[in-house]
């Protein structure tokens, strides 16, 4: 399995309990890393994306219910959200992820982890908060301008431009 993707799975995991358990459990997460897995770059990257949706969890929530029509974050399978929450965080604030990558990569934890109707599901939700946030200013409100929000996101790469690619 590929670092990354070894990353998002531990991600996700502690998401979940964090989800269920409260906000206080950040305070264990390095010992939950510590104990799955032995790998510095995964653990590293797993701890990149905890605190980064920690840090961002309003945000975060908004963005997804801002185009859920029809669904209440409340409702969502805890998996389903917290899968949205961490791929929305790589899209709206990891300029190193292409957003492509992040997608494939929430589809797969949703359809490994979840139920058989996930990975539609969270490709429909994570497909419209791209769009919103590459949406030029003028049109539709850009998901990274959600009032309450913890303040803007950093902009994604412009069409043409190379960021670091990333295999997954």
């Amino acid at each position: 399995m590929k670092k990354r993707t070894r990353g998002r799975e531990l991600a996700l995991q502690f998401l979940y309990q964090m989800d269920l358990r409260g906000p206080e459990l950040f305070e264990e997460a390095a010992a939950f890393l510590a104990a799955e897995e032995r790998d510095r770059e995964a653990c590293a990257f797993a701890r990149r994306l905890i605190t980064g949706v920690r840090d961002h969890w309003e945000e975060l929530n908004e963005a997804i219910r801002s185009v859920a029509q029809n669904w209440e974050l409340a409702r969502m399978a805890v998996i389903d959200r917290n899968v949205l929450r961490l791929a929305a965080f790589e899209l709206l604030h990891c300029r190193d992820i292409p957003p492509k990558v992040a997608i494939n990569e929430a589809i797969e934890l949703g359809k490994r982890y979840s139920t058989a109707n996930s990975g539609a599901f969270i490709n429909g939700i994570l497909d419209k908060i791209k769009a919103r946030a590459e949406a030029p200013s003028g049109c539709a409100a850009p998901i990274t301008e959600v009032p309450g929000a913890a303040g803007p996101a950093a902009p994604r790469a412009q069409a043409g431009a190379t960021p670091e690619r990333e295999q997954g």
